[in-house]
């Protein structure tokens, strides 16, 4: 029996799954990084808040407190933290940790400045990109853990050399 195309394709399919999602967090990175944003920054997370329950507002009234004292910081934070992550999906460095950050990352977006993709009513049509980009990375770490190293990453030669470097890199 001939061997599926997918399955004989495997190492191609999910580094090019990874590379192309890593594009995607370069294109975020530096849409954060234009010159305004820091600007507008604080009136996306207050504009989150809007139309949300009650007992929501507690929570984006401390992070709008938090970022208007310092917007700038927080801008270049997030961006930074995109581009790192974005490279590292990229060449396919540190997977494990990059992953892990990523998703993480990517609830915290979408629980603050998304809104939690709401308020949901019958106009709804979006939950927001934060929660899609979090179960992308879930989906990563069950590839790389079910169909082992990444062979087509910088962490599969750091991790002929470095022993230990699989502890960083491998769901295993």
């Amino acid at each position: 029996m001939a061997e599926h195309w997918f399955h004989k394709k495997r190492t191609e399919i999910k580094t090019f799954i990874r590379v192309v999602f890593g594009l995607v967090w370069l294109v975020d990175a530096l849409l954060k990084f234009q010159p305004g944003m820091s600007n507008v920054f604080p009136q996306l997370i207050q504009a989150a808040g809007q139309g949300q329950p009650a007992w929501l507002m507690p929570w984006f009234n401390f992070w709008y407190t938090v970022v208007s004292s310092n917007p700038v910081f927080w801008v270049y934070l997030i961006a930074t933290g995109e581009l790192l992550i974005a490279l590292a999906l990229i060449f396919g460095a540190l997977r494990k940790i990059t992953y892990s950050v990523g998703a993480v990352l990517s609830l915290f977006i979408w629980a603050v400045p998304e809104g939690l993709g709401g308020p949901y009513g019958p106009s709804s049509t979006d939950i927001g990109t934060g929660i899609i980009y979090s179960l992308v990375f879930f989906a990563l770490m069950a590839i790389n853990a079910g169909y082992g190293p990444s062979k087509l990453s910088i962490d599969y030669w750091l991790e002929k050399h470095i022993k230990w470097w699989s502890k960083l890199a491998e769901f295993e």
